[in-house]
């Protein structure tokens, strides 16, 4: 059999594999060692695995994820997210649909220092969500506010999608966070307008809120760590954005920022601290088992020659005057299709190999720009049925809610989807949305 037969079968194998429940980082591995054992050799195929793991786990650059882990978990864990949710909601909480719209708000603030979307979706199911059903909105609106919201973590810097992103294309972590700035303000505003033409025209999901007096407004802003978000977000993302630091040294700095601040504060005890330890060890150690194995299925896939073939494909196709969007049109359906059923950093490294190739050295377009373009599309597969993981994880923390059921707030998942696709299509028509903020601190 030819090699592009082997890797085709490589990537059917891996998809049984997967929905038959087998976890996904060892469907890679499996699958990336039996191939490369048949393209070259046991030898060659145990070389490359032990190899690869090995530079995974003791590669410097890749400290920065945990780095950036530890200071959101702190943030969840001494309920930073859950202050600033309170502040903007005194604000617009009385706006139409103000609590959904004060929702996103605070997912993008507290996007700007945690970079986790489980983070995000647990500190809201615990803030956001019951003051929203408090003030009678459907599960319809509540539910897939935050799920969609916790999105802007992953576009707003330190973003942990991101860093994966950098890593697996070799392009820099720190004008990737740049980058995302634009696009992550941009998708903020299609959410609220959104938010607001769904209120309107269903007044049921969002009734409007009482208005809080001004005093009130002074107080929460007085105590609602919004000096403490903007300090942080100041000594790590503000040091690296001017050439002070690295990535690595900025994810240092804000850990260790977060920390001083919240003991200074009294809002962080030991138990908080291990419980942050804790459940950013699991999740980086998660990251880091993910990676090195979509890296050896990564060299299978180039040893196949399918990434090879398909880029020439393309460049067939464009000499023939197929143009340029229609290509890019069909990798943002593929994305958007395989969103639905596949795990999402999961999709992300598995097709990096296929189509960072074709968009960035075949059809010219920036790294960071496609970078930003798969960071959304990986949101909208976030939240579209049937395995919208962030509806199925806002479930999962509000099981107190009986009438939030994963049919509601699927049902409202698409006024969001509409946001994200907006959002994407600015970005398509306008690349430099994404790149002129680099461009200009360079």
């Amino acid at each position: 059999m030819s090699p592009v037969t082997i890797g085709i079968i490589g990537l059917v194998v891996f998809l049984v594999l997967m929905f038959l429940g087998l976890p996904i980082p060892f469907s890679m591995l499996f699958v990336g060692v039996v191939g490369l054992t048949i393209l070259k050799t046991p030898t060659a195929a145990a070389s490359m695995m032990v190899g690869e793991i090995t530079t995974q786990f003791s590669s410097y650059a890749i400290t920065v994820a945990p780095l950036f882990g530890l200071m959101g978990f702190i943030a969840y864990y001494t309920g930073i997210g859950s202050n600033l949710f309170r502040v903007i909601d005194k604000f617009i909480g009385h706006w139409r649909g103000g609590l959904a719209i004060a929702t996103e708000v605070a997912c993008a603030g507290f996007g700007a220092i945690c970079g986790s979307a489980p983070a995000t979706i647990g500190t809201m199911c615990a803030v956001a969500y019951p003051e929203m059903r408090k003030n009678n909105y459907s599960p319809t609106i509540a539910g897939p506010a935050i799920a969609s919201g916790a999105n802007l973590a992953a576009l707003i810097p330190p973003s942990t999608t991101f860093i994966i992103y950098g890593l697996a294309c070799d392009t820099s972590i720190g004008d990737l966070f740049i980058a995302g700035i634009v696009p992550g303000i941009l998708l903020t505003v299609c959410f609220a307008v959104l938010i607001w033409v769904m209120a309107k025209r269903n007044p049921e999901y969002a009734p409007p809120s009482p208005k809080a007096p001004w005093p009130e407004r002074m107080h929460a802003l007085k105590h609602g760590s919004v000096v403490e978000v903007a300090i942080i977000f100041v000594l790590s993302m503000g040091g690296m954005f001017i050439g002070l630091f690295t990535p690595t040294e900025a994810g240092a700095i804000g850990a260790f920022g977060i920390l001083v601040i919240t003991l200074v504060t009294r809002k962080l005890n030991f138990k908080k601290f291990v419980d942050s330890l804790g459940a950013s060890v699991r999740l980086q150690a998660m990251v880091f088992i993910l990676m090195a194995c979509a890296t050896v299925f990564s060299r299978f896939l180039a040893v196949s020659t399918i990434p090879t073939k398909v880029g020439s494909y393309v460049k067939v196709l464009l000499e023939n005057g197929v143009p340029q969007i229609g290509i890019l049109v069909m990798i943002i359906l593929i994305y958007f299709i395989m969103g639905m059923f596949t795990d999402l950093i999961s999709m992300m490294l598995l097709t990096i190999p296929i189509f960072h190739p074709i968009v960035c050295d075949v059809m010219g377009y920036s790294s960071l720009w496609f970078g930003v373009l798969i960071v959304m599309m990986v949101a909208i597969g976030n939240i579209t049925p049937p395995v919208g993981g962030g509806i199925f994880m806002v479930k999962g923390c509000v099981p107190w809610d009986k009438e939030a059921t994963v049919s509601k707030m699927f049902a409202g998942v698409w006024y969001f989807v509409i946001a994200l696709f907006i959002s994407v299509v600015l970005i398509v028509a306008f690349p430099s949305l994404v790149t002129f903020l680099v461009d200009l601190m360079k």
